[in-house]
């Protein structure tokens, strides 16, 4: 039987707290590598992984020294050396590096927010503290949004992308954030020129994220880059479709119109299901035709409807492809849909099911398939 992947045990374990305690040995005097080892590997097994990095905070603190200056230099010290600033993208750092951002908000944040923020600046030169600055802008907005505008030119993409992620609405894992896209989306005007796929995937994403709220605004920004030209076109090609794929699934006009593709283009579709019975753990097979006189893009996509006992549906969109078609070239696919009956987010149940062709953000072929 193979062993079920833990990304808590992967992160943190005894080679990985063994580094962190010789880090802290070498720069901390009177530091007790063995005590903290010994501490830390001792409380994991009931704490999992966010709680894990909480309780390797606790037990360093408790070898630090209470006054928050002098804790911030022995924190500093124990660092390890940057990120390597020549890369361009995935580069996220180790998150055993997230002790200095846990006891900045801890010990810094009321009394001393100035050095704790240069705690976080430094600290995110070796993990982000995407996490750890969002507690910073529930207490101190103004003046932490000033810092950030700062930190958009920043020489570092690391300090540059923390601008645009950390105060993403809807940043994994993290504690919200009450802000206004108003407020933040001046900061992403600052980076959407970035040359660093690191810092551009996280305005992206941030815009992903406003979208699900306005947009119309989301809509309007990119329109405002493309026009102030601030970014290479294929990059900021790249950041638009990154941005609005969550409108894209949805067949948001405006965003179909915004990556070109026409909204009720004249095409000749035809779905064809290979497989009108599927049992689960089978594949469902079904050809797409799709012709046109006219040379487009079509971006072909498509929904499944669920059956539930209960007699309520569900759905999910799966993309098939993006293409070209025209007098010259017609688009045929056939896809292989596997009823995976283990698959993470729905389980399949037997009755009669919809498949949806979606074209450019339409609805264009439907036809029912049975799971047996």
């Amino acid at each position: 039987m193979v062993e079920k992947f833990s990304l808590k045990d992967h992160l943190f374990n005894a080679e990985t707290v063994g580094q962190l305690a010789r880090e802290f040995g070498a720069a901390v005097l009177d530091f007790d590598s063995e005590r903290f080892e010994r501490e830390a590997l001792s409380g994991f097994d009931e704490r999992e992984l966010m709680a894990r990095m909480e309780w390797m905070a606790d037990c360093i603190q408790g070898q630090l020294n209470p006054d928050f200056e002098q804790m911030a230099l022995q924190l500093e010290a124990a660092m390890p050396p940057p990120l390597d600033p020549t890369l361009k993208d995935d580069d996220f750092g180790h998150f055993i590096h997230a002790i200095p951002g846990i006891l900045a908000v801890r010990h810094g944040m009321e009394t001393h927010r100035e050095r704790a923020m240069e705690l976080l600046y430094r600290a995110t030169q070796r993990f982000s503290m995407e996490f750890y600055i969002r507690p910073f802008l529930v207490r101190w907005p103004s003046q932490t949004l000033d810092t950030l505008r700062t930190w958009a030119g920043d020489e570092n993409y690391h300090v540059r992308r923390l601008v645009s992620e950390g105060t993403r609405p809807k940043l994994p894992w993290a504690k919200a954030v009450n802000l206004d896209a108003n407020q933040t989306l001046p900061l992403l005007g600052l980076l959407y020129g970035d040359p660093t796929r690191f810092v551009t995937r996280s305005v992206a994403n941030h815009l992903n994220d406003l979208s699900k709220k306005d947009p119309d605004k989301v809509l309007a920004t990119l329109a405002g880059w493309k026009a102030e030209g601030g970014q290479d076109k294929k990059e900021l090609d790249w950041i638009t479709r990154h941005a609005l794929r969550t409108l894209i699934k949805s067949g948001h006009p405006g965003a179909m119109e915004a990556l070109g593709y026409q909204l009720n283009a004249p095409l000749q579709v035809k779905l064809d299901i290979k497989t009108p019975d599927v049992a689960i753990g089978d594949s469902l097979i079904f050809d797409c035709d799709i012709a046109s006189e006219q040379d487009m893009p079509i971006l072909v996509d498509y929904r499944i409807e669920f059956s539930r006992p209960n007699g309520r549906s569900a759905e999910k969109v799966f993309k098939l492809k993006q293409s070209q078609v025209g007098p010259k070239r017609a688009f045929k696919v056939t896809k292989t849909h596997k009823l995976k009956a283990n698959a993470s987010t729905f389980t399949w149940h037997p009755g009669t099911h919809r498949l949806i062709l979606q074209i450019n953000g339409a609805d264009r072929q439907e036809a029912t398939f049975t799971v047996v």
